[in-house]
């Protein structure tokens, strides 16, 4: 297995215990588990622009995002650009490409210098064979995550500026698949309309409509959600 195709494996160090507190699903495993798990993780930083997967290279590691911010999008050769997830901290990705040891079918881009971390192939089929506790927690990642593309597609069919930036932003504050986000979401109109599909114009002529409405508070560096049901159902 090389990672020579990949910077970000070479500048990979060892989780802190700081960092190790902010994924989710080591506190659903026994302590053997967790151990084990800790143990294997490797965390990166990657910067504004890296690829942490590219399509068509092997499958090396489950990945997660401690911090920064990232797109999953298709082949930048494909006829039409299509961006299939913006995805948020707390959130972890990749596992049906994990499960089936395929090459992968997407990129993942940073969007601004971030924090990775992963477990190796191995470590996560060991886990997968050997605990409940994993077992329903990728389940779970898998039917969330099904739900996300479908939203994606729906949203990528909207013409409406408004509804487009109401989806983009509600998908990054899914609490299941993105839970250390919180109530604010720290994204600046760039990297919104890079997820969007819009200029950046557009997006802040839609925030600001959005923020008439009552649904989001635009703060310092970010977005405050108000109301997430309407986000997710803007029309």
């Amino acid at each position: 297995m090389t990672f020579d195709y990949n910077p970000l494996y070479r500048r990979a160090r060892a989780a802190s215990e700081q960092e190790l507190q902010s994924i989710p699903w080591l506190e659903l495993l026994s302590d053997e588990h967790r151990m084990r798990a800790a143990a294997a993780m490797r965390v990166g930083d990657a910067k504004r622009g890296d690829y942490l997967c590219r399509v068509g290279k092997p499958v090396t590691y489950w990945f997660g995002l401690i911090d920064g911010l990232l797109k999953m999008s298709n082949d930048e050769g494909a006829p039409v650009s299509i961006t299939f997830a913006g995805l948020a901290p707390g959130g972890w990705f990749g596992e049906g490409t994990v499960l089936k040891h395929e090459p992968y079918r997407y990129n993942i881009l940073a969007l601004r210098d971030s924090v990775v971390a992963g477990i190796p192939v191995e470590s996560f089929d060991w886990l997968l064979n050997n605990s409940i506790a994993f077992n329903r927690f990728v389940m779970s990642q898998l039917n969330e995550r099904l739900g996300q593309f479908i939203g994606a597609l729906e949203t990528d069919r909207l013409t409406s500026p408004e509804d487009r930036v109401a989806r983009s932003l509600a998908s990054l504050f899914h609490p299941k698949l993105y839970p250390n986000v919180g109530q604010i979401l720290r994204i600046t109109q760039s990297e919104l309309a890079n997820l969007a599909g819009l200029s950046r114009q557009r997006v802040n002529e839609a925030l600001a409509v959005l923020q008439e409405k009552g649904w989001i508070q635009l703060v310092y560096g970010g977005v405050q959600v108000i109301d997430l049901s309407k986000l997710r159902n803007p029309a």
